[in-house]
């Protein structure tokens, strides 16, 4: 057994109640005290602060950097203005996601923050494929602390006033109560809200200083997986795997018009084939006509019992107040209304399919 790695707010977690679990090989927050429905809840009308130190940040330095990673994601990064960021994925040879990511352009260098549990594998990818003219760091001094909700702004321009002017997906560097840290307006909750990449050594004594505000309360992991199901936000290893592609996830959107008519990107022949022709199946939300949660793995049936789909994510929207899930479908069964039966445990549930979110993102534009 490999022993699980602390967070730099492990103490802070402990002495908050925290109750934890092994998560992507560290041990991390699920819930507090007030339980997951509670934090959820809070997130929505507040704001809460996630523990995301689990994430790897990586840093492309060179010349070239932008045009050398486009060769292995479908997002257009040479345009990229400074302070704003993309997101994205690293695909392979057929199409398939080999992990979903977040690259910034910090000026000086590229910064991509990848799935923890997936950085150990997009490192060794990187180093594969990227020329030895750009330099490639794994910044394991750095970690990433997450801010979201609709107060989240108050927060963060009582320290930094001019994160207030910050829009979704742009950042900046500043000193927050003394802490040196770039925030970014982003997160993956579907509400607004700031991530902070402050050192390791400083990432406890930042946690403090946001846990004190009166409107910031802790939230789990657990709270953070319903926030973004009912965001329609994909989470890697459920709803993406080297084997489905960006246009099947519904994520056609992140590849710009230029990288759909050149292509360049590991992949793109299918991706690109896909764009124009159509792929075989869709990722689409499923919402259960009843109360009972569909979760991941169902298999879905179309009326006659086909077997059309399975479900990739599942389980109860706090704020939608019903059961939502995620999943793929048939191109042909993938229009929202389409009646289908889930498989759960044996028992038939009628579900239809639905558009996503199944709640409204609230991000600054």
């Amino acid at each position: 057994m490999t022993a699980l790695l602390q967070s730099p707010l492990d103490g802070l977690h402990r002495r908050l109640g925290a109750r934890m679990g092994a998560f992507a090989g560290y041990d991390l927050p699920m819930r507090y005290e007030a339980g997951a429905l509670d934090e959820h809840l809070h997130t929505r009308s507040s704001a809460s602060l996630f523990d995301v130190t689990h994430m790897g940040i990586l840093h492309l330095h060179g010349d070239g950097a932008a045009e050398a990673l486009e060769t292995l994601v479908p997002a257009a990064l040479v345009e990229l203005g400074v302070g704003r960021s993309r997101y994205t994925q690293l695909t392979n040879n057929t199409g398939g996601v080999i992990d979903d990511l977040i690259v910034t352009n910090a000026g000086t260098h590229l910064v991509a923050v990848v799935n923890g549990a997936t950085k150990e594998g997009d490192v060794a990818h990187l180093q594969a494929h990227l020329p030895s003219s750009v330099e490639f760091s794994y910044r394991e001094d750095l970690v990433l602390l997450a801010l979201q909700g609709p107060a989240a702004a108050e927060v963060v321009a009582a320290e930094v006033a001019e994160a207030s002017d910050l829009t979704f997906m742009t950042s900046l560097d500043a000193s927050f109560g003394g802490i040196d840290v770039a925030i970014s307006r982003s997160g993956y909750t579907g509400e607004d809200g700031f991530e902070f990449t402050v050192a390791s050594a400083d990432a406890s004594a930042l946690a403090e200083q946001l846990l004190a505000h009166p409107a910031v309360e802790p939230a789990g992991l657990a709270a953070r997986d319903s926030l973004r199901l009912e965001a329609g936000l994909c989470l890697y290893g459920n709803d993406l795997d080297p084997h489905t592609t960006p246009v099947e996830a519904g994520l056609t959107w992140s590849i710009q018009k230029r990288r759909r008519s050149e292509g360049g990107f590991l992949g793109s022949d299918v991706v690109l084939d896909q764009i124009a022709n159509g792929p075989s199946r869709l990722r689409v939300g499923i919402a259960a006509e009843g109360r009972k949660p569909i979760r991941a793995g169902a298999e879905l049936r179309s009326e006659n019992g086909n077997v059309v789909g399975v479900t990739t994510s599942g389980g109860f929207g706090p704020t939608a107040d019903r059961p939502v899930a995620m999943g793929y479908v048939a191109t042909d069964l993938s229009t929202p209304g389409t009646s289908l039966i889930a498989d759960v445990r044996g028992s038939e549930v009628p579900c239809l399919v639905a558009d996503l979110p199944f709640v409204a993102a609230n991000y600054k534009r």
